[in-house]
Protein backbone atom coordinates (compact mmCIF):
# COMPACT_ATOMS: atom_id res chain seq x y z
CA UNK A 1 0.00 0.00 0.00
CA UNK A 2 1.29 3.46 -0.97
CA UNK A 3 1.77 5.80 1.86
CA UNK A 4 -0.01 9.24 0.87
CA UNK A 5 2.20 12.48 1.10
CA UNK A 6 1.19 15.66 2.54
CA UNK A 7 0.75 16.93 -1.29
CA UNK A 8 -1.51 14.43 -2.19
CA UNK A 9 -3.78 15.53 0.80
CA UNK A 10 -3.49 19.04 -0.14
CA UNK A 11 -3.92 18.31 -4.21
CA UNK A 12 -6.99 15.74 -3.21
CA UNK A 13 -8.72 18.45 -1.00
CA UNK A 14 -8.38 21.26 -3.17
CA UNK A 15 -9.51 19.92 -6.04
CA UNK A 16 -12.50 18.55 -4.26
CA UNK A 17 -13.61 21.90 -2.69
CA UNK A 18 -12.78 23.25 -5.89
CA UNK A 19 -15.33 20.83 -7.83
CA UNK A 20 -17.76 21.54 -4.91
CA UNK A 21 -17.68 25.16 -6.02
CA UNK A 22 -17.97 25.16 -9.46
CA UNK A 23 -20.91 22.98 -9.11
CA UNK A 24 -22.35 25.57 -6.65
CA UNK A 25 -21.32 27.91 -9.14
CA UNK A 26 -22.94 26.86 -11.97
CA UNK A 27 -26.22 26.98 -10.41
CA UNK A 28 -26.02 30.71 -10.70
CA UNK A 29 -24.68 31.00 -14.54
CA UNK A 30 -21.18 31.05 -12.92
CA UNK A 31 -17.60 28.93 -11.60
CA UNK A 32 -15.44 29.28 -9.02
CA UNK A 33 -12.83 31.71 -10.68
CA UNK A 34 -16.16 34.36 -11.45
CA UNK A 35 -16.80 34.31 -7.63
CA UNK A 36 -13.09 34.47 -6.77
CA UNK A 37 -12.52 37.30 -8.54
CA UNK A 38 -16.00 38.99 -7.58
CA UNK A 39 -14.64 38.83 -3.87
CA UNK A 40 -11.03 39.74 -4.74
CA UNK A 41 -12.46 42.90 -5.94
CA UNK A 42 -12.67 46.32 -4.08
CA UNK A 43 -16.75 47.04 -3.74
CA UNK A 44 -15.83 51.12 -3.97
CA UNK A 45 -12.80 51.20 -5.30
CA UNK A 46 -12.36 48.28 -8.02
CA UNK A 47 -9.10 46.95 -8.44
CA UNK A 48 -6.46 47.82 -10.91
CA UNK A 49 -6.44 44.85 -13.82
CA UNK A 50 -2.78 44.37 -13.13
CA UNK A 51 -2.74 43.50 -9.26
CA UNK A 52 -6.09 41.01 -9.31
CA UNK A 53 -4.14 37.92 -10.97
CA UNK A 54 -1.75 38.13 -8.48
CA UNK A 55 -4.40 38.51 -5.62
CA UNK A 56 -5.87 35.87 -7.14
CA UNK A 57 -3.24 33.59 -7.61
CA UNK A 58 -4.31 32.92 -11.49
CA UNK A 59 -2.16 33.60 -14.59
CA UNK A 60 -2.88 36.24 -17.19
CA UNK A 61 -4.34 34.63 -19.40
CA UNK A 62 -6.80 32.77 -17.56
CA UNK A 63 -7.30 36.08 -15.56
CA UNK A 64 -8.47 38.21 -18.92
CA UNK A 65 -10.66 34.87 -20.31
CA UNK A 66 -12.20 35.47 -16.75
CA UNK A 67 -12.96 39.03 -16.78
CA UNK A 68 -13.83 38.83 -20.43
CA UNK A 69 -16.62 36.29 -19.38
CA UNK A 70 -17.40 38.13 -16.51
CA UNK A 71 -17.48 41.69 -18.36
CA UNK A 72 -20.07 39.80 -21.03
CA UNK A 73 -22.17 38.25 -18.15
CA UNK A 74 -22.57 42.32 -17.02
CA UNK A 75 -20.84 41.42 -13.46
CA UNK A 76 -18.07 44.11 -14.23
CA UNK A 77 -16.70 47.12 -16.20
CA UNK A 78 -13.63 48.87 -17.02
CA UNK A 79 -12.46 52.29 -16.63
CA UNK A 80 -9.33 54.47 -17.06
CA UNK A 81 -7.02 54.38 -13.74
CA UNK A 82 -6.80 58.02 -13.24
CA UNK A 83 -3.25 57.28 -11.32
CA UNK A 84 -1.94 55.54 -13.99
CA UNK A 85 -3.04 56.44 -17.38
CA UNK A 86 -2.10 53.21 -19.01
CA UNK A 87 -3.97 51.21 -16.54
CA UNK A 88 -7.55 50.15 -16.23
CA UNK A 89 -9.59 49.52 -13.03
CA UNK A 90 -11.94 46.70 -12.87
CA UNK A 91 -15.33 48.04 -11.07
CA UNK A 92 -18.70 45.74 -10.31
CA UNK A 93 -21.59 46.79 -11.35
CA UNK A 94 -24.81 45.84 -9.56
CA UNK A 95 -25.05 42.84 -10.76
CA UNK A 96 -21.60 41.66 -9.96
CA UNK A 97 -22.20 42.98 -6.40
CA UNK A 98 -25.48 41.07 -6.07
CA UNK A 99 -23.36 37.96 -7.50
CA UNK A 100 -20.62 39.26 -4.93
CA UNK A 101 -22.94 38.62 -2.10
CA UNK A 102 -24.13 35.47 -3.03
CA UNK A 103 -20.41 34.37 -3.13
CA UNK A 104 -19.44 35.46 0.05
CA UNK A 105 -22.68 33.93 1.57
CA UNK A 106 -21.24 30.04 -0.11
CA UNK A 107 -18.03 30.86 1.57
CA UNK A 108 -19.27 31.35 4.64
CA UNK A 109 -21.34 28.38 4.53
CA UNK A 110 -18.71 26.16 3.55
CA UNK A 111 -16.28 27.66 6.25
CA UNK A 112 -19.34 27.32 9.04
CA UNK A 113 -19.99 23.71 8.13
CA UNK A 114 -16.19 22.95 8.57
CA UNK A 115 -16.20 24.99 11.98
CA UNK A 116 -19.31 23.02 13.34
CA UNK A 117 -17.72 19.91 12.41
CA UNK A 118 -13.66 20.45 13.54
CA UNK A 119 -12.52 21.29 17.08
CA UNK A 120 -11.64 25.14 17.62
CA UNK A 121 -7.96 23.22 18.62
CA UNK A 122 -8.11 20.90 15.60
CA UNK A 123 -9.03 24.25 13.59
CA UNK A 124 -6.15 26.22 15.23
CA UNK A 125 -2.80 23.47 14.16
CA UNK A 126 -4.68 23.04 10.67
CA UNK A 127 -4.10 26.69 9.68
CA UNK A 128 -1.01 26.71 11.87
CA UNK A 129 0.34 23.67 9.26
CA UNK A 130 -1.17 25.69 6.67
CA UNK A 131 0.68 28.68 7.29
CA UNK A 132 4.27 26.66 7.50
CA UNK A 133 3.78 24.67 4.55
CA UNK A 134 2.85 28.57 3.10
CA UNK A 135 6.02 30.25 4.32
CA UNK A 136 8.35 27.48 3.40
CA UNK A 137 6.66 27.44 -0.32
CA UNK A 138 7.30 31.10 -0.47
CA UNK A 139 10.96 31.19 0.83
CA UNK A 140 11.85 28.76 -0.98
CA UNK A 141 13.06 26.47 1.60
CA UNK A 142 11.70 23.03 0.86
CA UNK A 143 14.29 22.10 -1.85
CA UNK A 144 17.53 22.86 -0.41
CA UNK A 145 20.73 22.80 -3.35
CA UNK A 146 22.58 19.56 -2.91
CA UNK A 147 26.95 20.65 -2.89
CA UNK A 148 28.48 19.28 -5.94
CA UNK A 149 30.81 16.64 -5.61
CA UNK A 150 33.90 16.67 -7.98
Amino acid sequence: MRTKTIDHFLRATWQAVSKMYNEEASKYGASMATGLALLSIDTEEGVSSTSLGPRMGMESTSLSRTLKTMENQGLIRREPNPDDGRGVLIKLTKEGLEKRSLSKEIVIQFNQSIEEAVSEKDLESFYKVVELILQKVQDRSIFIPQKQVS
